[in-house]
């Protein structure tokens, strides 16, 4: 029994000596390194990273049975990596974050730039519609002055009338009755008449003979003439000017023969005599240009 006791007795200061040994060892090693560790917290307490917090230190501490045993426990690895893993998921919170405001920044950005865009597009088409409706209120300024000079040389040959057509009517003598031909004749002239304005008749009636008695006998051709207008193509009387003119003497169609004759038989000369009241009623009717407001759907 004594024997085993001494053995054991023994067996634990062989143990103990290594033991003791780097023990003081390591306290004599620790010293410096323990220095230079104390240096280097420092220098890591006054520097941070990506998160803002002070950057990790290694924890040191291993205990009594952390320097003996030389395999790396679970707890302790565990105790080791958890301030690291948690970091790394402060970095991944941090990266996300600012790649999520990257994002925000880059949208509100292009929203900038496409609204920029759209009012630049929008100040271009009020431009060009303002261009437009200037070149059309200068084309309706310019079609305004032209129909204000048109109407003043009108107003200005209102009572100028030219000559349209003219229209001869024989009688047999004696006789104040339209011919077929003759009412046929005085259709033709009359006929386009019809809604017109800016027109007069002119009735000139012709008879052989002398005195009173041949003024009144064409006198009776010339109204003959002026009741078939009246009745037959509702010309109002006002437009018609009549006249009997008896035998007097005609001027010469021949503007070189100077000489006048005078009239054998019974004829009615119808003159048609219009102004420029009828060229601007047809300016006026005039469909305008069509505008690009205007334009038909397609």
């Amino acid at each position: 029994m004594k024997n085993r006791l001494y053995v054991a007795l023994l067996l634990a200061v062989v143990l103990a000596l290594p033991a003791l040994a780097q023990q003081a060892g390591s306290t004599t090693q620790d010293q410096p390194a323990a220095a230079a560790q104390s240096a280097d917290q420092n220098a890591a307490a006054s520097t941070t990273g990506a998160s803002g917090k002070p950057a990790l230190q290694p924890d040191t501490h291993e205990g009594f049975w952390g320097k003996i045993n030389p395999f790396a426990r679970k707890k302790y690895v565990q105790r080791q990596t958890s301030p690291i893993r948690d970091r790394v998921n402060e970095l991944d919170e941090l990266t996300s974050s600012n790649t999520k405001a990257i994002k925000d920044t880059d949208s509100r950005a292009q929203a900038g730039i496409q609204l920029a865009s759209t009012k630049a597009n929008e100040a271009d088409q009020h431009a060009i519609d303002a261009g437009n409706k200037a070149q059309m209120a200068q084309q309706t300024a310019t079609q305004a002055n032209t129909r204000l000079t048109t109407v003043e040389q009108v107003v200005g040959n209102i009572d100028q009338y030219k000559a349209a057509t003219q229209t001869e009517i024989r009688f047999r003598p004696g006789q104040a009755v339209l011919s077929k031909n003759a009412k046929a004749a005085l259709d033709d002239m009359a006929t386009p008449l019809k809604d017109q304005r800016g027109y007069i008749v002119e009735v000139q009636g012709f008879s052989s003979g002398h005195g009173q008695a041949a003024i009144a006998t064409s006198q009776k051709m010339a109204d003959a003439v002026v009741r078939y207008l009246v009745l037959n193509h509702d010309i109002p009387v006002y437009r018609i000017y009549v006249v009997g003119m008896g035998n007097a003497p005609v001027q010469s169609a021949n503007a070189d023969d100077a000489k006048t004759k005078r009239t054998s038989g019974g004829r009615v000369e119808v003159s048609l005599l219009k102004n420029d009241l009828e060229t601007l009623a047809s300016t006026s009717a005039a469909p305008a240009p069509a505008t690009q407001d205007q334009a038909p759907p397609k």
